[in-house]
């Protein structure tokens, strides 16, 4: 029996010296982690069907038509279900009211004022498709679409984007995804082509 007791004098003697030592280490927390991303390779397939345009969009969204109650013809959605993400695509057809959808698209944009830090404007011009137009790129952590654009060929027809993602804003994290798909959307509108109405 005192073989027995001196075993465990020994064993509590050890556990006391161990919690003893191990509690002068100060206490560093863990770095906040955020999810593991992994992007697809890229590659396109065209959208061409009996719209007044076409586009190449990639293999691995969708395109879905647009069921919101306000929804017009010719409105869809650029889904990518991975990224819990979408592009919507708005079409109007310009009756010598340019003015008023450009005016339209630049209020979407500053509605975004509040929760930016700031927004870039790039031009696009394609003269041999006649395709013109405006990315906005919105940074900040809530902005709620930190991508949008217009193109327009200026006399018949007209396209509003925006990106908006399934989520809680935080564009810090959302940062790779946002350039990711960024550069899907200026090769949707590089290859944006108007059909005869």
């Amino acid at each position: 029996m005192k073989k027995n007791k001196g075993w465990f004098n020994f064993f509590l003697i050890n556990i006391v010296i161990y919690v003893a030592v191990s509690c002068n280490n100060d206490y560093y927390p863990k770095p906040r982690g955020y999810f593991r991303i992994d992007l697809p390779e890229k590659e396109y397939i065209k959208f061409d069907t009996t719209f007044p345009y076409s586009f190449e969009y990639p293999l691995y969204a969708k395109v879905a038509s647009d069921y919101h109650s306000m929804a017009e013809p010719y409105w869809i959605n650029i889904e990518y279900p991975q990224f819990k993400g979408k592009l919507h695509l708005s079409y109007k057809v310009i009756n010598g009211n340019l003015a008023e959808y450009l005016e339209d698209t630049r209020n979407m944009v500053m509605k975004h004022i509040p929760k930016a830090s700031s927004i870039e404007n790039t031009v696009y011009e394609n003269q041999k498709n006649n395709v013109f137009g405006l990315t906005y790129s919105i940074a900040g952590i809530g902005a709620a679409s930190p991508y949008q654009f217009y193109i327009t060929d200026s006399v018949h027809h007209f396209v509003r984007g925006a990106l908006y993602f399934n989520v809680v804003p935080n564009n810090d994290s959302l940062a790779p995804v946002i350039e990711f798909l960024k550069e899907d959307i200026n090769h949707l509108i590089e290859t944006f082509e108007w059909k005869e109405l």
